[in-house]
């Protein structure tokens, strides 16, 4: 086991999971996230079945930045009730897991500081 992560967050759609993959990479709490279209989820919701055409949005970053990384897209997001989910990485290729670590780890590029 690695304390690289993976989280999992839908959005509504690509222009507004962007804007999110944008702000918390900016701000070193993943190191990357990805913004898949395509998802369509199938829910109840305040006692309606629904069906919604969302995009996924996966991100990369350290077991200590998940806590952070939870309450930022609550304080962000649209949804009343984000969904994220965090995923604990068994391993992967060592570069790259070095590299979500450092990048999670350094001051953000604007120079503001982490949250």
């Amino acid at each position: 086991m690695t304390d690289v992560r993976v989280v999992l967050v839908t959005a509504a759609d690509r222009d507004t999971g962007l804007s999110l993959v944008r702000q918390v990479v900016q701000e070193r709490l993943v190191a990357c996230g990805n913004v898949l279209p395509g998802a369509t989820s199938v829910f109840e919701w305040e006692g309606t079945m629904r069906e919604q055409s969302e995009v996924l949005l996966i991100f990369k970053t350290v077991a200590a930045r998940t806590e952070r990384l939870a309450e930022r897209i609550a304080e962000l997001h649209i949804y009343d009730v984000p969904e994220v989910l965090t995923l604990a990485v068994e391993g992967g290729h060592g570069p790259f897991l070095d590299w979500v670590r450092d990048f999670t780890q350094a001051e953000p590029s604007d120079g503001q500081k982490k949250p």
